[in-house]
């Protein structure tokens, strides 16, 4: 069942997501500009787009975190976000910080299972200040899971990560997202991350979604495929970024 973020609202069954004429304005600047968007559920959809084209903002209002707005937005109830930094309260061990904001009173042992899907399972007991960086992105995406979201929100959660966790984290979320089977946003500036996870990427401009492309590639993908590396090409291109062999 899906929400509006102002008033109830009925969604089709077709989309885990309907956003119609969506407008939010920050003093007097319009950052999304009569936005239409659908995400079907259970698809992994990429959010591209220069620094403030407004893809965190559709974000925070998608997970209810912004209603400030004008038009429609439906979204799932049981939704989650994790975001570039993995928020953990460190007075609270981990799998304290798993279940925190749940609602009712959750047992330890629904931690230990969200932990142990993401490979934490003997972190358990830990505090978050002894947590590696992946470690505490993975222990974030726990805390998300343990919502049983039907829609899941990642903002850029691989940011601050080096080359060799992010890759390993890539491949993680890829993992969950076809285990659990729900929708996914991920917004994110890295467009070979976009092309490696999501079935549809999109790309975010004076807010509004100025180009959609399908990623019609079979899983796992490789970034030596040629097809691949067309798609990310194509996308940059759409980025004002040319490769190298455009140049020459």
């Amino acid at each position: 069942m899906a929400t509006d973020v102002h008033r109830p609202v009925t969604p089709t069954i077709s989309t885990a997501v309907h956003v119609e004429g969506l407008t939010r304005s920050f003093d007097g600047r319009t950052v999304i500009d009569d936005l239409h968007l659908d995400i079907a559920p259970g698809e992994f959809v990429a959010l591209l787009g220069r620094s403030g084209c407004g893809k965190s903002t559709l974000l925070r209002i998608l997970a209810g975190l912004d209603r400030d707005i004008r038009g429609t937005a439906l979204v799932p109830r049981r939704r989650a976000v994790a975001f570039q930094a993995p928020r953990l309260m460190p007075w609270k061990k981990v799998w304290r910080n798993v279940l925190l904001g749940l609602p009712g009173k959750s047992e330890r042992a629904v931690a230990e299972r969200a932990l142990a899907e993401v490979g934490l399972g003997h972190r358990v007991d830990a505090w978050p200040r002894t947590l590696s960086g992946g470690e505490a992105q993975r222990a974030s995406l726990a805390r998300a899971l343990v919502r049983e979201p039907d829609l899941l929100l990642l903002d850029e959660p691989f940011g601050a990560l080096d080359a060799l966790t992010r890759i390993k984290a890539q491949r993680l979320v890829g993992e969950l997202w076809q285990r659990r089977g729900c929708a996914v946003l991920l917004v994110t500036h890295d467009v070979e991350e976009a092309v490696l996870l999501a079935d549809r990427v999109l790309v975010m401009d004076g807010g509004r979604i100025a180009h959609e492309q399908r990623v019609g590639l079979d899983r796992p993908r490789e970034i030596t495929d040629p097809r691949f590396a067309a798609l990310r090409a194509g996308l940059l291109e759409r980025l004002g970024v040319h490769t190298a062999a455009e140049a020459a």
